[in-house]
């Protein structure tokens, strides 16, 4: 998959050489060509300068061609807009943001952009965001066998039940973050744009509960 990223300091650089270890194409945007000596000479992705909500911009760094965007630069305005612009004007599905004011979370989630807000900030935790699979789970119990991830959901699933996504994909949905907050879901708890889901499984599902979460409810099943 390729990822477009905007912003290279410590965090856009981290962000994209662990995309690149895991065999993804990665480009980078930055208006300071000097913030690329972060990558490394190693790195083998395009270093685009430039406004990473510039829709040229975009367009040099793949964004037509790409399956996920993170906005990572210092400002939380310009990864608002530019994950908007990805999310918006490019359609790209997978779109996250680093967000410095977790009081501006909430404009983030209704407008259907994960953040990761930056006293908390991981490259795992924005992996998982991200892609739909590749990072490590949230927890798992000491045999291996059970662990808490949050999955990525299809569009599709917006509103449904959380009932429905539990039987037709076998997992338990432990919490939901909606609007920067954790819920604690009921059965007849309906899923709404922008909610993270955030489930327990069996580790030797994880394929199967992937496949069925992105592909969204089965036809002819009641909500």
């Amino acid at each position: 998959m390729h990822v477009v990223i905007m912003g290279c300091g410590r965090v856009g650089a981290a962000l994209a050489q662990n995309l690149e270890q895991q065999g993804h194409t990665v480009a980078v945007i930055d208006q300071d060509p000097t913030a690329f000596r972060r990558l490394g000479s190693g790195f083998g992705g395009r270093r685009v300068t430039g406004v990473g909500f510039d829709q040229d911009t975009l367009r040099e760094a793949g964004i037509e061609d790409a399956g996920a965007f993170a906005a990572v630069s210092s400002g939380d305005n310009s990864n608002i807009i530019a994950a908007r612009v990805a999310r918006e004007m490019f359609a790209i599905e997978n779109v996250a943001a680093r967000i410095y004011d977790p009081r501006r979370a909430e404009v983030y989630q209704r407008l259907g952009i994960p953040t990761v807000a930056t006293v908390r900030w991981t490259a795992d935790q924005m992996m998982r965001r991200l892609l739909p699979s590749g990072a490590e789970p949230l927890w798992r119990d000491p045999s291996g066998g059970v662990q808490l991830a949050e999955v990525h959901t299809s569009p599709a699933w917006i509103g449904h039940k959380i009932s429905r996504l539990q039987e037709e994909t076998g997992v338990r949905v432990a919490f939901l973050t909606r609007l920067g907050e954790a819920v604690l879901p009921t059965s007849q708890t309906v899923l709404q744009e922008g909610d993270l889901v955030h489930v327990m499984m069996r580790t030797e599902d994880i394929a199967k509960v992937e496949a069925a979460c992105s592909h969204g409810p089965e036809e002819g099943g009641q909500g």
